[in-house]
């Protein structure tokens, strides 16, 4: 997860602060609520940094109060948000885990969420390696050593995916679990392992590229249906994209990657369709106040940060102000119809794992859950 530059951090807070202090200018002129609470990842994350660009902005533009509340874990993000406490939710791959009902809310007191898009900038990702390993393409990953963090899903998925593209699995490469995320992505530069998967700025990837074993992004064909279809099985919210910007990356060297979306800006199904529409439509007049506000928020133009694949269906009130823009494309309508029956699914599926599992143990529950699971994802392909 990438976190932005603290100097910038601390100038963002205050502004976003003295914005919910200042209630200048009409919230009505743009129908926004007087005052709303966005969740977000911690006080020093990217994600809470946009928030509060974005937040200031609303304040300035239309008076709209803005508290942001921080959490470091997926549920503590998610809570307030499907609570009501929250309006909106500036979230990470948590989004995709709750809409399938795993990792953390695989237990009977979540199961799947019926949760729904807004919009959410790319943030490219990808396998990167020791230049010194001679792994020249996804299939070369066979056999070698690949480095994982230990109890972190969020990456681990993604990692999961790219070797699906190529056919593989897990089981085909030699995984290191590694304890913490930069002892997983310094492993490489230490010489104990070959490969591993990350966003393309962190220090740990220019590290490597510095050292002497240099580095390697691999690449991930765009014409390859049938990887695109096996890699989609595993994480449906990636999509293609030539990242400019990294280690060993540059606009003379690009490399064709994945991108996700982080932050997801994120709602509940149930959400008033006006208040989303409006919400977006602020989002949007206001770009210009806030697409500078670090090296990436550019990517929040709703060309980019408007369209699938993201790690849920988008919003009705959403798609209706794209389609206004003319953003919103009969194929991204066609993603969307299939997101949702995947999500309706698996939330038709999650009550009856419940009913079959009743009196069973935690354990046996999850067996039972994964084999509805299964059985929900096969009949939407």
């Amino acid at each position: 997860m990438p976190y932005a530059n603290p100097f910038l951090i601390k100038t963002l807070t205050a502004v976003a602060l003295s914005a919910s202090l200042a209630f200048a200018g009409s919230a009505a002129a743009q129908e926004l609520p007087d005052t709303m609470t966005w969740s977000s990842y911690d006080v020093g994350s990217a994600g809470y940094a946009e928030a509060s660009a974005i937040a200031d902005a609303f304040g300035r533009e239309y008076g709209t109060r803005v508290r942001i509340q921080p959490s470091g874990s997926a549920i503590g993000r998610l809570q307030p948000l499907l609570s009501g406490r929250a309006d909106y939710a500036f979230l990470a791959t948590e989004t995709f885990f709750a809409a399938e009902g795993i990792h953390d809310f695989s237990t009977r007191r979540w199961g799947p969420q019926d949760l729904r898009a807004v919009a959410g900038r790319p943030s490219s990702f990808g396998i990167f390696t020791a230049a010194d390993a001679n792994i020249e393409t996804l299939e070369d990953l066979k056999g070698v050593r690949f480095a994982y963090v230990a109890g972190n899903p969020s990456i681990n998925v993604k990692c999961d995916a790219f070797l699906a593209f190529a056919g593989l699995s897990r089981d085909d490469v030699e995984a290191i679990m590694f304890p913490t995320y930069a002892s997983t992505m310094s492993s490489l530069a230490r010489g104990e392992a070959d490969a591993s998967c990350t966003t393309t700025t962190p220090s740990h990837v220019y590290e490597l590229a510095e050292s002497p074993r240099g580095i390697r992004w691999l690449e991930v064909p765009k014409e390859n249906e049938e990887g695109w279809k096996r890699l989609r099985e595993v994480a449906p919210f990636f999509q293609p994209y030539t990242e400019t910007v990294g280690a060993g990356i540059s606009k003379e060297n690009p490399v064709d990657i994945l991108a996700y979306r982080y932050p997801v800006l994120t709602v509940r199904a149930d959400m008033d369709e006006d208040a989303v529409y409006n919400y977006i439509k602020a989002l949007d007049e206001t770009y210009d106040m806030y697409k500078d506000a670090t090296a990436v928020m550019h990517r929040w133009d709703l060309k980019e940060a408007g369209t699938p694949a993201i790690d849920v269906p988008f919003h009705a009130g959403a798609i209706r102000y794209l389609e206004e823009k003319g953003i919103w494309t009969e194929e991204h309508q066609a993603w969307n119809d299939q997101r949702t029956a995947r999500l309706n699914a698996l939330l038709d599926a999650w009550p009856e794992a419940l009913a079959a599992a009743e009196n069973k143990s935690d354990e046996e529950f999850a067996q039972i859950w994964e084999k509805h699971r299964t059985q929900a994802l096969e009949s939407v392909k």
